[in-house]
Formats: C-alpha cells, sequence, structure tokens
C-alpha cells in the first residue's frame, strides 16, 4: 500500500541542469509524480538569492547603512545562522551581503522593478520539459511545476524590515505580472504552480519581521493574493517551509498546529481550488502529539503531501513517522521536507529511492 503513495518533489534539486532533473525524477518516480519541477539549478540553487541583481536595478533601493557598516546582513538572534550559499556575488559561508533600504524621500509609488528573472528561467525549462516529454523520456500527463518564491520571500532576502511596507507594492506587482506571462505562455493544462511560503511561516512563529498587527491574518491575506494570480487551469500548490539552509530548519516547529492554522485561514480566503498543500516533518518526529492538529485540518480538495522522507534514516525512518501521521490524517502523499538543491549531487539518487520504496 505505502509503495503506492503519491509523490511531491518540493522544488529545488542538487543536480547539474533542468534536464538532469527531469530525466532522472520521471526514471525514479514515474507516474507517482503528478508534476515535475526544474530543481532550481546552478545560481538558483539558493532560492531567494539568484536575482540580487533584479533588487540592485531598481534605482529607488541604496544599500541599508547599517548593513554596510556591519559588513552583510544582520541576522537576528531568532532567524538561526545565515551564510552565503553560493552564487557569483560572494564565496560561500561568507556572510550575505547588505540587504537593501528606500532611498531618503522617495515614496512608495515611485518603485518599481524591472524584470526578476522568472519568465525566462521558468520558459526555457518549460521547453526542455516539453520535448522530453514528447520523446516520452517524462510520462504523459505529468504536469510542468514552477514553484516560485513569495514577495515576503523576497523582501526578507533581500530588503531590510523597516522598508518592507513600502516596498511590497511594488514588488507584489512586479512579481504577479511575470506570473501572467509565465501562465500565458505555457498550456494552462500542462502546469503546476506551487508557491514557497517559507518567511510567512516565520512570521507566524514570530522569528521574522512583520509590519502587520495580526502575523496569522496578515501573512494569509497576502498568501490569497498571490493565489487569485494563477489561472484556473493551472493547479496550484503551497509548500509551507521551515528552511533547509545546512540541512536545518530555521526553527523547529512544535507541531504541525501552524501549518494546520495557516492553510486553514488560507483555504478560505481563496476563491479557486488549491490542488495540494506540503508540510515538512522534522526527522525525530515520531510522535502522536506531532501529527495530531491534522485533525483540525481542512484540505477543501486540496492533497496533502506530509514531507517526512529522510535521506539520514531512510525508508525505515520515513515507514515509522508514516505509521504515526496515518492515526491523524488518511489518503496523503509523502516528499521530502524541503527542497534538496543544496545537497551533495551524489546524494540524490539514494534520496530518490527512498521517496520510491516508502
Amino acid at each position: 500500500m505505502n509503495a503506492k503513495r503519491d509523490l511531491l518533489l518540493v522544488g529545488s534539486v542538487g543536480l547539474k541542469s533542468a534536464e538532469e532533473v527531469f530525466r532522472t525524477a520521471a526514471d525514479a518516480l514515474g507516474t507517482r509524480l503528478h508534476a515535475i519541477p526544474d530543481g532550481e539549478t546552478g545560481d538558483r540553487a539558493v532560492w531567494v538569492i539568484w536575482n540580487r541583481a533584479a533588487y540592485d536595478a531598481c534605482d529607488a533601493l541604496e544599500p541599508d547603512p547599517a548593513e554596510v557598516a556591519a559588513g552583510g546582513r544582520i541576522t537576528s538572534a531568532t532567524e538561526g545562522i545565515r551564510k552565503w550559499g553560493g552564487g557569483d556575488q560572494l564565496e560561500q559561508g561568507k556572510q550575505p551581503p547588505p540587504r537593501l533600504r528606500v532611498k531618503p524621500g522617495v515614496a512608495p509609488a515611485a518603485i518599481a522593478f524591472g524584470p526578476l528573472g522568472y519568465v525566462q528561467t521558468t520558459l526555457e525549462s518549460w521547453e526542455t520539459f516539453r520535448r522530453l516529454r514528447d520523446e516520452g523520456a517524462i510520462p504523459a500527463g505529468t504536469r510542468f511545476q514552477v514553484s516560485l518564491p513569495t514577495v515576503a520571500a523576497s523582501m526578507n532576502a533581500h530588503i531590510e524590515p523597516g522598508s518592507h511596507e513600502a516596498v511590497e507594492p511594488a514588488l507584489e506587482r512586479r512579481l504577479f505580472e511575470e506570473v501572467a506571462e509565465i501562465c500565458a505562455a505555457i498550456p494552462q493544462d500542462d502546469m503546476a504552480l506551487q508557491w514557497d511560503v517559507s518567511t510567512e511561516m516565520g512570521q507566524v512563529e514570530e522569528v521574522r519581521a512583520h509590519w502587520f498587527p495580526d502575523p496569522l491574518q496578515g501573512a494569509t491575506d497576502r498568501l490569497a493574493r498571490h493565489c487569485e494570480q494563477v489561472p484556473a487551469g493551472v493547479e496550484l500548490g503551497i509548500h509551507l517551509c521551515y528552511g533547509s539552509y545546512g540541512n536545518r530548519h530555521w526553527k523547529e516547529p512544535d507541531d504541525l498546529g501552524n501549518c494546520v492554522r495557516v492553510f486553514n485561514a488560507l483555504a478560505a480566503k481563496v476563491s479557486r481550488p488549491i490542488h495540494w498543500v506540503h508540510m515538512p516533518v522534522p526527522i525525530e518526529r515520531d510522535d502522536a502529539a506531532f501529527y495530531a492538529p491534522l485533525k483540525e485540518l481542512r484540505l477543501n480538495g486540496a492533497k496533502l503531501y506530509l514531507g517526512l522522507i529522510h535521506l539520514r534514516d531512510g525508508v525505515e525512518g520515513t515507514r515509522r513517522r508514516m505509521a504515526v501521521a496515518d492515526k491523524f490524517a488518511a489518503g496523503y502523499g509523502i516528499a521530502a521536507e524541503c527542497g534538496f538543491g543544496r545537497r551533495p549531487p551524489e546524494t540524490i539518487p539514494e534520496l530518490l529511492r527512498v521517496h520510491a520504496e516508502a
């Protein structure tokens, strides 16, 4: 029975190219994957960091003086350790660069962003995906999965917290324009779009900056706007994320309670269907208390994926966690707890084997 569970790849995969990701995932997991992401390879493996140049190009912004004086991003004690993941701007392991602020005297209405880079990278990967599916390397009916960070995630990476409220409208407008362009270029019945929801989970957990008084309401209001940008024919997924820098979370969740609260609140605000929601499960959590909040989950037709696959304890550990989760949820699919773009490439085949056999 377990061998037939649906599988989800959250987004990043630590291989060399989108073609290698598509071929490897299709070979290893086949039709158990409803959609396949491009793996966010190369510089994109560091998630929201890769397109920093798009933010530097905004004339309304400048490096934050306090972070410049500190030699890089100022990380609060609640955020966890932040070290640069790579890319062409700093050596791996160095402190992230100073974030940007709105220049003094610039009104929010005057802020405008140019291309963020998501259209170009997505459409390049789509052409590869379509070719491979036409050739039979990817099973017919498999959708092309586009995994995107939210506005909050990009601001958390690139904008100092005091400028978030001013920058949000312009960045939201630009991101939504790119989503519209992507969805216009790819047939809707070939595509799924997943919003990667990490910073919002940090706001609800009170470890990320927010300027709105109620973090659950403020975060889900903004997520609902993101979801409404996705056309009805495009399948929509939500990845509730606690991070994977250094294969660690920025906070260990007490249980699945906040994931359940965020999804329930979001689903109640969105007029279109949400097709799946992914929730992470730490490796040591095989206790009933962690999964008990799932009893309150209102899926409204969405598919639940539990991120309880871990390479360290493999198939045995995954099945142990599933046995407990089975007491609180039925019909769920399984996944790793986050993307695995920052894992050594030589570990990917074994991790996919665990997916296939768990």
